[in-house]
């Protein structure tokens, strides 16, 4: 069983409020604007409350017809007024927060960019996804819905409680005693949603996680009838969000709730006092009415700003989760050398890695490898084949040892320079949902001729299938090349590789999908491709490797034969017996062997 995952802290609100006005304060006259707007707007619904006293005392009780033939055309013209204020303020609220989550997104993604392997070792894709789209979209909810709910009924509130001081200041004082309570309730419940809602982005993270699963995977669900067990997958993932949810509804309602039935108290209050004959001094009809709408008024943007309160600490959850993203440590690139193109000579010097404390990958790995030199690294799935290549690129920079390109270690060269010497064709080809064209030529499509991409993929054999496809190179593949087979996405893959030109290729089961026909075009194309560059090839077929310089035999995680095809047979060790047992059906390919 997996051990508990520790519940997320809930970070300072201060901090995240000043992180975030760091990208608001970009829109700071679209806010001016909206916040002027909203002031118009919100007093324009104040006026209407304190014009209830003219209206009755001139209008009906003093009966003046001067007044009440203005009246409608006055009101007619401030609600124009606030319907364009209503407008600006929406707009301009609107047009900040869209464009506060617009660049923390795009921030978000070019950090995604920079982050190091390590991080999504550790990460699902349903995780960074969900901060990448949930977790900034709960911070647009606090940004656009919140700012305009809150600037207006601040703005009304303010209003309103001027209106009950011109009328009397007496029972507005009586009135606001609550304050403090309200205050209180909304402090707690408010603590008490944002530490739900930190849950919450957990929950979407699991049901993303689940889905994206699901999904990729959908022909092993299918082919092995986990359908059902996918589902009760998802739907405990769902339970989980919707209990969660429903906490956070709870605490939401029975906030606000409380909040109303406190006003409604102190307005009950307020109104007994107001018919006692002690009030009959201080209140003319129109202003008792106007006083009792000016109550009853207040109730909704006080139900407003326990809501938004709510609201806003879910957006400061979800903001918690970008920044805690934004704040990862990215790949370290401290390196000052500049390289324009390796001569490829490699050197490990007593090289270990461990991916976690208790399971170490790599243990004292040295050998030298020489420019245009072929190194086949050889041995069982989990020998630690693949993990000694990424270390190359600095995927992976927290290895023991050294490593050096041209006897320069390659911690000390710029990141972007030193993996341009590098070509890497992999037996899990990455495609993107684009073109043919521009899944050829990533990374490099701007600088590359349309002739250099076609020759490319002549190289890779590539042009067969290709100038079958309707539109050819500019059909649309799917995503990652589901539209093609595995040997002609592996095909585009080798035609990027040949397509970069690196001076050093890394070929993991490069041909390991391809027909026998399709394999022997291809491998004369990278034999053609790997004159004058040093090449690593991983391997598990040792048919392909035997004209290798020098073959490599791992066995968890340590190098335990280096030699030639042939030296290795010689010593009848461990490489002889990993050869042996591929051919053991083909007796003369052995007979071969022990005559060579």
């Amino acid at each position: 069983m997996m051990a508990k995952e520790k519940p997320r802290q809930v970070a300072n609100a201060f901090y995240i409020y000043s992180r975030l006005f760091t990208y608001v304060r970009r829109y700071g006259f679209a806010l001016v604007i909206a916040g002027i707007a909203s002031m118009v707007y919100s007093g324009v619904d104040s006026w209407f409350i304190y014009f209830l006293k003219p209206l009755l005392n001139k209008g009906l009780v003093e009966k003046s017809h001067a007044f009440l033939e203005k009246a409608p055309w006055l009101v007619l013209s401030v609600f124009f007024l606030r319907g364009i204020a209503s407008f600006f303020s929406n707009y301009f609220i609107a047009l900040a927060s869209r464009g506060v989550i617009m660049h923390l997104r795009q921030d978000l993604f070019a950090h995604l960019q920079r982050l190091p392997a390590r991080y999504y070792d550790h990460s699902t894709t349903g995780q960074i996804l969900s901060v990448l789209l949930y977790g900034v979209d709960q911070v647009a909810n606090a940004s656009a819905d919140v700012l305009t709910t809150a600037i207006q009924a601040l703005f009304l509130i303010i209003g309103l409680v001027f209106v009950m001081f011109s009328i009397s200041w007496k029972l507005t004082l009586l009135y606001f005693v609550i304050i403090p309570l309200v205050t209180v309730i909304m402090r707690v419940a408010s603590l008490r949603i944002r530490r739900l809602s930190l849950g919450i982005q957990d929950s979407i993270a699991e049901l993303s996680h689940r889905a994206e699963e699901n999904i990729e995977g959908y022909k092993v669900v299918r082919s092995f009838e986990g359908q059902a067990y996918e589902s009760e997958k998802f739907n405990k993932a769902a339970r989980s969000n919707r209990q969660r949810e429903m906490k956070v509804v709870v605490a939401r309602t029975l906030s606000v709730s409380a909040v109303q039935f406190i006003t409604a108290a102190a307005l009950s209050l307020t109104l007994y006092i107001a018919t006692l004959d002690v009030a009959d001094s201080l209140l003319t009809p129109g202003g008792f009415v106007a006083m009792v709408a000016a109550m009853l008024a207040l109730l909704k943007p006080m139900k407003d700003m326990a809501f938004v309160q709510n609201k806003l600490y879910r957006g400061l959850a979800g903001a918690q989760s970008v920044f805690e993203l934004l704040d990862e440590k990215s790949e370290d690139d401290t390196g000052t050398q500049s390289l324009t193109r390796a001569k490829g000579k490699i050197k490990f010097s007593q090289v270990s890695f461990t991916y976690d404390e208790d399971r170490k990958v790599l243990q004292d790995i040295s050998f030298t490898v020489n420019p245009g030199e072929v190194i086949a690294l050889v041995g069982r799935s989990g020998s630690g084949k693949s993990t000694l290549v990424s270390l190359l690129p600095r995927f992976y920079n927290n290895y023991i040892g050294e490593i050096t390109i041209d006897d320069i270690s390659i911690r000390d060269y710029q990141l972007k320079d030193l993996r341009r010497q590098f070509a890497l064709v992999s037996q899990h080809v990455t495609l993107f949902h684009d073109t043919v064209l521009k899944n050829i030529a990533y990374g490099q499509f701007e600088k590359m001729t349309e002739e250099e991409i076609m020759a490319a993929a002549k190289a890779s054999h590539a042009m067969e299938f290709i100038e079958q496809l309707p539109n050819g190179f500019n059909s649309l593949i799917g995503e990652n090349g589901v539209l093609l087979s595995g040997g002609q996405r592996q095909r585009i893959a080798i035609a990027r590789a040949i397509l970069k030109d690196a001076p050093i290729l890394i070929l993991d089961e490069a041909t390991s999908s391809l027909d026998t026909e399709s394999e022997r075009y291809i491998q004369a194309a990278l034999e053609q491709l790997m004159k004058n560059r040093t090449t690593l090839v991983i391997a598990h077929r040792l048919s392909t490797i035997e004209h290798a310089d020098k073959i490599i035999v791992m066995d968890e995680g340590k190098m335990i034969e280096i030699g030639s095809h042939e030296e290795l047979l010689g010593r009848n060790g461990h490489y002889a017996k990993l050869y042996r047992m591929q051919f053991r059906d083909m007796p003369y390919v052995l007979e071969a062997a022990n005559e060579a």
